[in-house]
């Protein structure tokens, strides 16, 4: 069952894009585009296992990464997204977030939730790249648990990129190009 909220940020628990009930099967709804959600085009149904993701980076679940109902909140997810992409982008040499000439800027998230993660749980995020255009990127984002194959949460964000002082869309540098296209879906 799919547990969490949607794009809009409702709560998403055991219903379709619809609203109907689908407790069991996991449904993923669809994204803006009406795309299957999360899946970059694929069909949403089946997440993608550890060893399909290009990258990866690890996170430390935190104490307060919990919430009441004993498990780690909805929100903390996106934050695993970000934090494990920016990681990636510094570590290669193509994020410099005090004074790069251009920034990304989060357009469009969403995630599809498998199973519950909880302090104090190793997670892995798998990064990959499922579109790269010309100031754009989706990524797409698996959060494992320590010596798991599948997934608890399957997610994508959109950055587009602009020239930090205007704010207006720009071309993605040929080193940060190279980068993601290294990390690109196959």
């Amino acid at each position: 069952m799919s547990v969490g909220q949607d794009n809009a940020g409702q709560n998403n628990a055991g219903q379709d894009s619809a609203g109907q009930n689908n407790a069991g099967q996991g449904s993923a709804g669809q994204d803006s585009a009406g795309q299957g959600s999360a899946a970059g085009g694929r069909d949403g149904r089946d997440p993608r296992p550890r060893a399909a993701y290009p990258a990866a980076h690890g996170i430390t679940t935190r104490w307060h990464d919990n919430d009441i109902y004993g498990h780690v909140n909805n929100v903390v997810y996106y934050s695993f997204f970000d934090t494990a992409v920016n990681r990636f982008l510094i570590d290669r040499g193509v994020l410099d977030i005090h004074g790069g000439a251009e920034i990304g800027l989060v357009v469009e998230t969403g995630c599809r939730y498998f199973q519950p993660l909880a302090f104090p749980d190793d997670v892995t995020a798998g990064i990959g790249v499922a579109h790269l255009g010309r100031s754009s990127v989706r990524y797409e984002i698996g959060l494992f648990r320590a010596g798991e194959d599948l997934p608890a949460a399957e997610g994508f964000f959109v950055h587009v990129y602009v020239d930090r002082q205007t704010r207006r869309p720009a071309p993605l540098s040929d080193g940060l190009r190279a980068a993601l296209a290294a990390i690109q879906f196959r």
